[in-house]
């Protein structure tokens, strides 16, 4: 599955993405991640961390879900696919963490990337969208800055 531009443009407006994993005994785990990138046509990769448990439940069950939110926009993607992680040693964690470490500068250490190659694509949508799709995307854009008590620099 290819991330395209409406992909590319919701990871870049969103702070965070949720990384879905299953735990030893079949419980689903979501943690929030907040260095998180596109890489290439076909993976989204995560900043480890302090994401133990996560490196843990994607080593042994490999399949998760990673879903972001523009929250002003009111969308974004779910994406599943298969986790691959990525030791400091490795020989392509520069490659593949270029964007990340750059993110998290000297501020935070990247112990290790959580490469997802994503296979399905779902679009993520605010119930407004269906309930009122008169509303433009700069209508649903001022009133979540109004809920948020924020505005646009």
């Amino acid at each position: 599955m290819k991330i395209n531009e409406a992909i590319r443009n919701d990871l870049q407006n969103s702070v965070l993405c949720w990384l879905a994993t299953v735990d030893d005994d079949g419980t689903p785990s979501v943690t929030p991640k907040e260095i998180f990138s596109g890489h290439g046509d076909e993976h989204i990769v995560i900043a480890d961390i302090a994401s133990s448990h996560s490196v843990h439940n994607a080593i042994a069950r490999p399949k998760v879900c990673v879903s972001f939110v523009d929250v002003f926009r009111q969308k974004g993607f779910k994406l599943t696919g298969n986790a691959r992680i990525v030791a400091a040693d490795d020989s392509d964690f520069q490659a593949l963490g270029a964007d990340l470490l750059r993110m998290a500068g000297t501020d935070f250490p990247i112990r290790n990337i959580i490469a997802v190659k994503v296979e399905s694509v779902s679009r993520i949508w605010a119930p407004s969208y269906k309930l009122f799709p008169e509303r433009s995307e700069n209508d649903r854009m001022w009133s979540a800055y109004e809920t948020y008590g924020v505005r646009p620099v």
